[in-house]
């Protein structure tokens, strides 16, 4: 953390610390937390790789590594005490084709038993676009739902693989849809449209503007309270995690969609990479507004 943030001007540090993270650490950290059984599984290589999988351990739920040649990327978060964040990320490694196969395997052998797949950001350079399109197609063939939270080509190709569902946030849809979004409209007919795609159920996320959600019943459009953000950063993957919780309690897709919100804004409100506990997930839980979009 740094006491601010501004153009041509310098900042000093107030802060720091080292943590593993990617999006899909992230969301088995929330599951974890909300008590639920995750299993997370991941690439690494190289001395960062080393780094990355002692760091690991600290989270408490099981992962499986699946080794790799290059080393894995270091991102940056830089977050003001305004809440003013900054990301920046490395490319990341490209993956052999031994390798990618390697990680499908790890995926396939544990499917067995498991209610959801997550798959959960960008795919390394070199990893064709589709790859979580077979993913999902394996998934479904085992009778696994699927939560597809992704960008770019990873994308678009997944989406028309029919995942249960899809979370994009609003830069990631405009890229796949090609156009601005603005207005409430707009936020409107884009989930729609990214469900035409292929997607059983879309939740788009919108920050402190919450979600626009749709699935094959429902037009929904989810409100969360005002509240103080501290760093923004990772509030996307509590959101994801805090929506396939719910749903592995049969929670309703209303439902569904305030426990996601809540989680998403009670990340907000956490410094660094923190995220949200069951308990104070509640407390926002409480104070989402969700209506239909008529």
């Amino acid at each position: 953390m740094v006491d601010r943030l501004v153009f041509e001007d310098r900042a000093y540090i107030l802060s720091r610390s080292d943590s593993a993270g990617g999006r899909g650490i992230n969301a088995s950290r929330v599951l974890h937390s909300f008590g639920a059984k995750t299993l997370a599984i991941v690439t690494s290589g190289g001395p960062n790789g080393d780094k990355f999988t002692k760091l690991l351990g600290k989270w408490g739920f099981p992962v499986k590594v699946v080794a790799i040649q290059n080393e894995i990327r270091t991102n940056l978060t830089i977050v003001d005490r305004q809440g003013l964040t900054i990301k920046l990320n490395e490319a990341g490694p490209s993956l052999t084709a031994d390798e990618l196969a390697r990680v499908e395997k790890a995926l396939e052998r544990r499917l067995e038993g498991a209610q959801w797949l997550m798959l959960c950001g960008s795919v390394p350079p070199g990893v064709p676009g589709d790859f979580y399109t077979k993913l999902i197609r394996m998934a479904r063939g085992r009778g696994v739902k699927t939560l597809l939270d992704t960008d770019g080509d990873a994308l678009l190709h997944g989406v028309e693989a029919c995942p249960t569902v899809v979370t994009p946030n609003q830069q990631e849809a405009e890229r796949l849809l090609n156009r601005a979004l603005i207005t409430r409209a707009h936020f409107t007919e884009a989930a729609t449209r990214m469900r035409a795609m292929g997607a059983e159920t879309v939740l788009l996320s919108l920050g402190s503007r919450g979600v626009v959600a749709v699935n094959e019943n429902q037009l929904l459009e989810a409100i969360p309270p005002r509240v103080e953000a501290v760093s923004p950063i990772g509030a996307g993957d509590a959101l994801a995690a805090a929506y396939t919780w719910a749903a592995t309690k049969k929670k309703d897709f209303t439902e569904c969609v305030r426990w996601a919100v809540a989680c998403g804004t009670a990340s907000a409100r956490l410094p660094g990479m923190q995220f949200p506990d069951l308990d104070q997930t509640k407390e926002i839980y409480k104070s989402v507004e969700v209506r239909a979009v008529q």
